[in-house]
């Protein structure tokens, strides 16, 4: 799960300095963790909170209400994390609103829920839930129910090509692009079905974590959710992640983010 917090701050400083270069640094002056971090730490606590109030798998089903709630807290502790514009408006409104936004923002969170959840059904459930308030829009949930489809099978031992033919299958998302190819015509642009293709292909076409964050930046796109997609994908299938990322990246991380995923990973990680 850590894997999407650090390709966020790896990619943090790319979403405005733009690179199509593969070999671009890690960690320049300025990485930092940004909203994608801040609400993926809120769907953590908000199934840790789910947790402690009833153990039971069906009674631990969270509610979309509890997910936005969890949004608006989190926004309230990091204003300043690099929301959009829509988000905090909705986000700093007294009334719970659903907003029907097609962006990539409900993708870039859902990791967690692939851990949490025992099965593919209840994880596309629950994706679906942590969506309604923020991103109604079917666009939105697709590509959020895509990211977590391809992280939940990667954890569970599916192949690579088993992964690919499903998520194109289910969503229909074209997934055979090489990155390279990708790479020569690509533009930021922060939509749910143009952004979480090529994130997912930047998975699928890896060697390791690190390679995978890598060809997720250097698409020059939006680097910070991008690579926080594809890095998350990519540690539920390598495992693993560089100790000097690791390192660096919890560096980056305040004790109250680092406390809340060292809970979330001490239950589902393991």
């Amino acid at each position: 799960m850590l894997g999407a917090i650090y390709g966020d701050i790896i990619g943090s400083y790319y979403e405005s300095h733009s690179t199509k270069n593969y070999h671009f640094d890690l960690f320049p002056s300025g990485a930092r963790f940004t909203d994608d971090t801040v609400l993926t730490a809120a769907v953590c606590d908000a199934i840790l909170y789910s947790d402690r109030k009833a153990g039971d798998f069906f009674d631990r089903r969270l509610r979309a209400k509890e997910y936005a709630y969890r949004y608006k807290q989190y926004f309230a502790r990091y204003p300043n994390a690099g929301f959009g514009n829509l988000f905090r408006e909705w986000a700093i409104n007294d009334r719970l609103k659903q907003q029907n936004s097609f962006a990539n923002g409900a993708a870039m969170r859902v990791i967690p829920i692939a851990y949490a959840y025992g099965s593919l059904n209840e994880v596309n459930l629950q994706t679906k839930l942590s969506c309604l308030y923020t991103h109604k829009h079917s666009e939105a949930i697709v590509a959020a129910q895509a990211v977590a489809t391809a992280t939940y099978m990667a954890l569970h031992g599916s192949n690579k090509d088993q992964i690919r033919t499903h998520i194109s299958q289910k969503y229909r998302y074209h997934l055979n692009t090489s990155i390279d190819d990708l790479r020569k015509s690509y533009v930021f642009n922060s939509k749910a079905s143009y952004s979480v293709p090529p994130s997912i292909v930047a998975f699928l076409e890896s060697t390791d974590y690190e390679d995978a964050v890598r060809n997720a930046v250097s698409l020059g796109g939006d680097a910070d959710t991008m690579a926080c997609i594809a890095g998350g994908i990519a540690q539920a299938y390598y495992k693993e992640i560089p100790y000097d990322i690791s390192m660096k990246c919890n560096r980056v991380l305040d004790s109250g983010l680092r406390s809340i995923f060292r809970q979330f990973s001490e239950k589902y990680c393991r």
